[in-house]
């Protein structure tokens, strides 16, 4: 049984961390299944250093 999990990124976001990481061509081709899992969890830790950058601004 799968389930699918609602995604925490925007697809916008999601899409603008692929490319900025090289993989946008990848998730285009096959999807975001495509995606190598270290690929992935750089995206993660990108989204988490902007998120901390935008919090430190508004401080």
């Amino acid at each position: 049984m799968s389930r699918r999990r609602r995604s925490v990124m925007s697809e916008e976001l999601k899409n603008e961390l692929a490319k900025d990481l090289g993989f946008y061509e990848t998730v285009q081709q096959e999807g975001w299944g495509g995606i190598k899992a270290k690929d992935a969890g750089n995206m993660v830790k990108r989204a988490i250093q902007l998120a901390e950058e935008a919090a430190a601004r508004k401080s």
